[in-house]
């Protein structure tokens, strides 16, 4: 599984960790270029699926809203080969 940290900046999402990083505007192109980067840039075994375990990073949300937002961002996508 790979994992990501998701992140907004007020107007794109962002997703990256050491190997990749893109910018969306929407989480739907953000789930599609993560997708194709992934396809690009790690090696896969043929019929193999990978996951990618999308975690927001909470520290950016105001103190007061972090107990509200525990996993709200969390997200999980399958990319197939």
């Amino acid at each position: 599984m790979v994992e990501v940290i998701i992140t907004h900046d007020g107007k794109n999402w962002i997703a990256r960790n050491g190997i990749l990083s893109v910018a969306a505007e929407t989480l739907e192109i953000l789930d599609a270029e993560v997708r194709k980067l992934i396809k690009q840039k790690i090696y896969r075994k043929t019929n193999e699926k990978m996951r990618v375990l999308m975690t927001f990073d909470n520290s950016t949300f105001p103190q007061w809203m972090r107990q509200y937002a525990q996993h709200y961002f969390n997200r999980i996508i399958e990319v197939d080969s």
